[in-house]
């Protein structure tokens, strides 16, 4: 029976760098989840491969359809989802879905799939180092950088409601400790309900 990876972090932790250093190992059969978002498509962006783009109201007629596990309206009008039937059908599929999102929807995730998700929280070995992470970026204006620590130190206090935690202090040791976790997960089997 395929399962769910959930992975959260503060922005600047290696969430990503590490999702992507899993995403082509074919013994773990991972794939995306693909949520459902208002925004317009960016560059080569295809509906249904990165997301399914829906206008707000089509969003608004899903919530009140009770058709999401999790969605979060980020701005007005700009929301973001996960569909019930779009992670079914990747499940059933025999994908081990993939999500990338915040604390909110991924302790959302873990109670809607229970012993059949997988949470992992990647963490920064201090805020200290993810502030210099941050600026050796180079890519946010300072105000930007603070709201970003800000919002990390909060997320922080969700991490230990996940399954694992995994401190990223170097790069390679966390990509192999999420490696050896997910592993170890897929192999267990679920029990009987």
């Amino acid at each position: 029976m395929s399962k769910v990876i959930i992975f959260c972090a503060p922005s600047g932790s290696g969430k990503s760098t590490i999702i992507n250093s899993l995403m082509p190992r074919k013994e773990l059969n991972l794939a995306f989840s693909v949520s459902a978002t208002t925004r317009a498509p960016r560059g080569q962006e295809r509906h249904g491969v990165e997301y399914l783009f829906l206008t707000p109201e089509e969003f608004r007629a899903h919530i009140a359809a009770n058709d999401f596990i999790e969605y979060e309206e980020v701005y007005t009008d700009r929301y973001y989802g996960t569909l019930k039937a779009q992670v079914e059908k990747q499940l059933e599929a025999g994908e081990n879905v993939i999500f990338d999102v915040d604390v909110h929807g991924g302790m959302r995730l873990k109670e809607y799939f229970g012993e059949r998700a997988l949470s992992l929280f990647i963490q920064p070995p201090s805020i200290e180092e993810l502030r210099r992470r941050l600026e050796g970026r180079a890519t946010d204006a300072p105000e930007v950088i603070r709201q970003r620590l800000d919002r990390a130190a909060y997320e922080l206090s969700f991490a230990p409601r996940f399954d694992r935690i995994v401190v990223n202090e170097d790069l390679e040791n966390a990509k192999k400790e999420a490696y050896n976790v997910i592993t170890e997960f897929l192999k267990c089997p679920l029990t009987q309900s």
